[in-house]
Order: C-alpha cells, then sequence, then structure tokens
C-alpha cells in the first residue's frame, strides 16, 4: 500500500485554495516614452515587537481587540486592557514599572524540521552549564498576567470550570475547552495515518500514558506551566526503550545531558509530530532543554516563525 506523508495530507488541503493569474498584454509601440524612474525606498520592517503582538491578534481573534502603537511601546487590547510588549513581557498598564521582575515569555525560534546532530563547541557546553545552574540557583519567573487573561484562568478554581474531559487514542485527560476541538483533528488524522504508516500504528499501540492539565509550576521556575492551563499534553510510551525523553530528568544522573544525541532520545514519528504542529501545538523535542514527550498550544509560535499553520 502506497504511504502517504502529512506533507501530501497538507498539500491536499492547500490545494482547495487556487490562485488566478492574469496575462499581461503588451504593446507594440513605435516609440517609448521615458520617463524619470524614481528611487526604489526601503520599506521598513516590522520590529519583533511588532510582529509578536500581531502574530497573537491574528491566532487569536475572538479575544485580542485590537493592536497598536502606544506609549512608545506595541501593545494589544484584551477586554478593555491594554497589554504592552515590554520586552516580551506582555505586562498590563499598571505594572510597567515591576518589569524588571519578570523574565521575558519565550517567543522563540522554531524550526521546521529538527537541525542535524553536531557535537556542541566549548562556549555552546558552557552556555548549558550556566543555564542549568542559573535555574536552580535562581528559578525564572515570568508574568503570566497576560496569559491569565487570554484564557479566563487566573486562578486554580477559574481554570478548573474551563476543563474539558477528553480522550487521546484511548487515553483520558483533561484540557483547555479552548483546544478540544483541535485536539479531536489532531487525533483523527494520527488514525487515519496509523492505517497506512505501520511505525505510527506502533507508536499508538505502544502509548502507555498520557497528561493534559495538571496545577503545577515548570520544574525548578517560578513560571506557571502550560499544563496549568490544560494547553499542554505528555505522551510516553508503555516502554521507553531505554531513550531519554526529558533533558531535567537526564540531567539527575548525567550532568553533560545536552550531549545525549538524537538516537538516544525517544521520538514520536514524525508525521505525528507534523499533525501536532500543523494544528498549533510546538513539539519540545527542538528544544534545547528537551522534553520529547511535551506538545503544547503556541500558535504564535507557528506564524512568527513562518510556518504552516491551519487556522480551521
Amino acid at each position: 500500500m502506497t504511504r502517504i506523508s502529512l506533507t501530501v495530507i497538507l498539500i491536499l488541503f492547500s490545494a482547495a485554495n487556487t490562485l488566478a493569474f492574469g496575462v499581461k498584454q503588451i504593446s507594440a509601440e513605435p516609440e517609448i516614452k521615458k520617463t524619470a524612474v524614481p528611487e526604489p525606498q526601503s520599506i521598513p520592517q516590522p520590529t519583533r515587537a511588532e510582529r509578536i503582538v500581531k502574530s497573537l491578534a491574528q491566532v487569536y481573534p475572538d479575544r485580542i481587540e485590537k493592536t497598536e502603537f502606544r506609549n512608545n511601546d506595541w501593545a494589544l487590547l484584551m477586554n478593555g486592557k491594554w497589554y504592552y510588549f515590554a520586552g516580551g513581557r506582555l505586562l498590563p498598564e499598571n505594572m510597567l514599572e515591576n518589569a524588571d521582575n519578570f523574565r521575558p515569555n519565550q517567543f522563540y525560534q522554531y524550526p521546521a524540521d529538527l537541525p542535524p546532530w553536531k557535537e556542541l563547541t566549548p562556549e555552546e557546553i558552557k552556555r548549558y552549564n550556566s543555564w542549568t545552574e542559573s535555574r536552580s540557583q535562581n528559578p525564572p519567573r515570568r508574568s503570566s498576567f497576560f496569559l491569565d487573561e487570554l484564557w479566563q484562568a487566573p486562578n486554580r478554581a477559574e481554570t478548573e470550570k474551563r476543563l474539558v474531559k477528553i480522550t487521546f487514542l484511548g487515553k483520558s485527560t483533561k484540557v483547555h475547552q479552548s483546544i478540544q476541538k483541535k485536539i479531536e483533528m489532531v487525533e483523527s488524522i494520527i488514525v487515519a495515518l496509523g492505517k497506512i504508516d505501520p511505525q505510527v500504528q506502533t507508536w499508538i499501540n505502544g502509548l502507555g500514558s498520557l497528561e493534559g492539565y495538571g496545577w503545577r509550576n515548570i520544574a525548578e521556575t517560578q513560571s506557571r506551566s502550560f499544563h496549568s492551563y490544560g494547553l499542554a499534553l505528555d505522551l510516553l510510551p508503555r516502554n521507553m526503550g531505554n531513550k531519554q525523553t526529558y533533558w531535567l530528568w537526564t540531567s539527575q544522573y548525567r550532568d553533560d545531558w545536552y550531549n545525549v544525541s538524537y538516537n538516544e532520545r525517544y521520538h514520536p514519528p514524525d508525521s505525528v509530530i507534523k499533525t501536532f504542529e500543523v494544528h498549533g501545538f510546538v513539539w519540545g523535542g527542538k528544544w534545547p532543554m528537551f522534553d520529547t514527550m511535551h506538545f503544547e498550544y503556541r500558535p504564535e509560535v507557528m506564524i512568527i516563525n513562518g510556518l504552516p499553520l491551519l487556522t480551521n
């Protein structure tokens, strides 16, 4: 049977949107009238703050009312309150004076494909060790004001009002109600892929556990986890086969956790990863501090990096 990749599926999606190009007719004039050609004007490129703020507005049009450059910064309006970019912190106006108390939120580079494995340089090793030491001595604290408002989940009680129970590939958990349909679409494609791809079906059959909502911070930080909003899924197989999945677990017995090669890590099938990604979920296996079991809903990251995103 022909093996169909997710790339083919995406091509079929995009094929529905065709463009018609007109043909410009060129007349043969005996004389060409020369006119002055104006000097090309450089088009100002949007700043990082503008790109991020507008990407958020693009993926959450029902929640974000508008974006605007105001008070010398890019900001977005949500529920009648302005949230300022503030170097990536996304702070309400009354918290701007406390910006230095927070680290920027992560709007990071996210590659379309897993970069080729390479040996780390001494400088990169030093940087990784510095990250590990810094997290333990000064746990990062990021602002949650924007996400709390976006997902209407400022505390545990309000968050749990917005949870729904789902079954994903035979496993049950709870997620935020806003992403229920996204997860259902992801599941339907993965099931279809399993019927034509033995690797995907083997992965489905070997799935051991699924974790969605859990009220907690990111490990070794003071920052709220996406699990605590019901916006993340951890998918683990019954048998890890001596593979590594999470940098922090690995670091408990191996100081050079960053040198764990891709072959030593647990990875879901690539078509499974791509299915999650086109529906707005980033995969933690592409993070420097790898978390290969983890998917979280960050559609703005896809927009910022120019990656395909299905909007329905």
